[in-house]
């Protein structure tokens, strides 16, 4: 099975999708996207993602978009550790937490949203920061009462909803929103970053030379 993640180093859903595969095990090639200079716009981009997004995992030559889904489709083939249990309260629990960064928070702030709160409305950089940190604060301020016992956000191991908090609290550094009100989420993120799957994964790992 080749398998290619066209990818962001800096994309909080292309990081989702790297952690889930450094935890699985599998072996991927990478094609950058640098949307910075818009090439996810590009004609070869969006002829394997039709939204003109990142990331896709190309799969012998199949290409699959999406983050969530791409994690779902992981899970179907590889399947330890398992990213979503098969006790359904559970799943569903990790979904919700998962979908509450992925549905809730992460679509308001990306850099599609930010540059039409510009466009659109004059928004100046002062204001798509207020912006952006509002959702974060709303969005993990809900987050922080669905985490159980831990160490991790749902239990003993990491899931789903985990792969998507490591980037988001990042994101949340990255434009200075203070994280200590979350003491349960800053605890599941040092688990996870406590594992050298989660390590290799991280932006500056994996960012281009050039």
């Amino acid at each position: 099975m080749k398998i290619v993640l066209h990818d962001y180093w800096r994309s909080s859903a292309s990081y989702r999708v790297r952690i889930c595969l450094n935890l699985k095990g599998v072996k991927y090639e990478t094609v950058p996207v640098n949307l910075l200079d818009g090439a996810q716009a590009s004609a070869e981009n969006r002829a394997i993602n039709p939204q003109g997004f990142v990331p896709t995992l190309v799969v012998d030559g199949r290409p699959l978009v999406q983050s969530l889904a791409i994690v779902d489709f992981l899970d179907a083939n590889f399947k330890d550790p398992p990213m979503v249990s098969g006790d359904p309260f559970v799943r569903s629990a990790q979904l919700a937490r998962a979908l509450l960064i992925a549905a809730d928070v992460h679509p308001l702030n990306n850099l599609r949203v930010l540059k039409r709160l510009e466009t659109q409305f004059g928004a100046d950089q002062a204001a798509k920061d207020e912006w952006y940190r509002h959702w974060i604060v709303e969005g993990l301020t809900a987050l922080e009462q669905m985490v159980g016992d831990g160490p991790f956000l749902g239990g003993a191991s990491p899931d789903i909803s985990d792969i998507c908090l490591v980037p988001q609290l990042a994101n949340a550094r990255r434009f200075d929103v203070p994280v200590d009100p979350w003491p349960k989420l800053q605890k599941a993120e040092a688990a996870a970053l406590a594992l050298p799957e989660v390590q290799a994964a991280a932006p500056e790992r994996v960012k281009p030379s050039n």
